[in-house]
């Protein structure tokens, strides 16, 4: 073990004094006898991590070789779509509702929203997160939303520590169950939270578990990891919001490192066959970052509604469940998420929650199911009453002002169609009749002026 992550021994002498347990409330004890019949479920998302960056969809700037091989042996997705920025995709992923109709503004979670962990501990699942919080300061957030263990980054606390230094890559500043920890024996953030991974991992082998992993990397500043030539540990974090945009292929590389030890971890106590690992990106990549992508140039643009800021990976390995190497054309959104790992978990979602995601079990599966004809996107980053909106397919995007693009052409949206095809007019026509759907969604109490500093 490398100096940087936490000795097994410390990791749970920290855990015991912090309150981490293997034990489960006493109302799901009984769930455990039918353990075996339920597959685990690791739900991981890098941040700022767009479709272009990975090796499996023909990226060539950083190296992704766990995530290659598990698309090798499981199903990539070519047409999934995130909110474009950090909280909105969170809200959306966690509710499988659109931000039109729960987004209260950034760093928020409305506390009345049910979460795929709250379904799943009903249905008798221990649950982990691990990783960046940014959903509310509340110390009781994480397990008010169905959270049984946590171990996490902006939790109650901020981005930065008391050096006014960046607080989440070496010698960070965390909260395990949230109590704070700061860490000051040149450990690195993202180590720190897949041993909290892992470790749940162990003490949790022989009961059926979700894990939510909404990682660290590769979210600015761009610095250096445990693995860079010139990695210090003893920095107390960068002292600028972006960094230098050269560590950013180190960081891609280390974080397609930590999917590999959870893997690794899965393998060593012969969980793999019974466990459904998903892996996406929570938004585009960010905006100084430009990669290649199947010979052409591909520039990050985090916080629009662009490809560039919406277009992320998604990949699924199930051994014995999802055959090797497939890939999928089929639209998905982030409000899919929490219908799909539902329906693997064997948990009902209540007609009441009016989700607006539709699972895509069966296109893991490599049935044709019941696929997609269009998304929606409803975008607003502070929460006003009114927000940014556009319904798309697989080639076309429509936009609320009426503006119709063709992405497979204009993926900048630099041209506006006007004069179209009978197959572009149908699609538009089909594309309105989804925006028509949305257009009194915003509930009146979401709706926020926006304030004056």
């Amino acid at each position: 073990m490398t100096k940087h992550q936490l000795n097994r021994r410390d990791f749970l002498k920290i855990s015991a004094a912090l309150g981490v347990t293997a034990a489960i409330p006493q109302r799901l004890m009984a769930a455990n006898s039918r353990a075996s019949a339920k597959p685990n479920i690791i739900l991981i998302m890098a941040d700022d991590l767009g479709y272009e960056c990975i090796g499996a969809n023909g990226g060539t700037s950083y190296k992704t070789p766990v995530l290659d091989k598990l698309a090798r042996t499981g199903v990539r997705f070519e047409h999934c779509y995130s909110q474009p920025l950090c909280t909105p995709s969170r809200v959306q992923i966690m509710t499988g509702i659109y931000n039109v109709r729960n987004y209260v503004k950034f760093g928020v979670l409305d506390r009345n929203q049910t979460t795929f962990a709250h379904l799943l501990k009903e249905r008798g699942y221990v649950t982990c997160i691990a990783g960046k919080w940014q959903l509310g300061k509340e110390p009781d957030s994480p397990k008010h939303f169905g959270f049984d263990e946590s171990c996490l980054w902006q939790h109650t606390r901020g981005k930065k520590n008391k050096q006014q230094n960046d607080s989440r890559y070496p010698n960070p500043c965390l909260e395990i169950n949230g109590k704070p920890v700061d860490c000051t024996k040149g450990e690195y953030g993202p180590d720190v939270a897949t041993d909290f991974i892992c470790n749940f991992i162990d003490l949790n082998k022989k009961k059926p578990f979700l894990v939510y992993y909404p990682m660290i990397l590769t979210h600015c500043p761009f610095d250096p990891t445990p693995d860079s030539e010139d990695w210090n540990p003893k920095s107390k974090g960068s002292k600028t919001y972006k960094g230098n945009a050269k560590y950013f292929g180190d960081m891609v590389t280390y974080m397609d490192k930590m999917v590999g030890r959870i893997i690794d971890k899965l393998d060593e106590l012969g969980l793999r066959n019974n466990t459904l690992v998903l892996f996406t990106g929570d938004n585009g990549t960010d905006k100084p970052i430009v990669s290649m992508m199947a010979g052409r140039e591909v520039a990050g643009n985090k916080g629009a509604m662009t490809d560039g800021g919406t277009h992320v990976p998604l990949i699924a390995a199930w051994p014995g469940i999802i055959s090797n190497g497939k890939v999928s054309r089929d639209l998905v959104d982030f409000s899919d998420f929490l219908p799909t790992i539902c329906e693997v978990a064997g948990a009902t979602v209540p007609p009441i929650l009016n989700i607006d995601g539709r699972s895509f079990l069966s296109q893991l599966k490599g049935e044709k199911g019941i696929p997609r004809d269009w998304i929606y996107c409803w975008y607003s980053r502070n929460g006003g009453p009114t927000g940014k909106e556009w319904a798309r397919n697989q080639r076309y995007k429509l936009y609320r002002t009426g503006e119709f693009f063709d992405i497979s052409k204009d993926a900048l949206e630099n041209n506006p169609l006007s004069n179209l095809s009978p197959e572009a007019q149908e699609v538009r026509s089909m594309l309105q009749k989804a925006l028509n759907q949305y257009a009194d969604a915003r509930p009146a109490t979401l709706s926020r002026k926006k304030k004056k500093n």
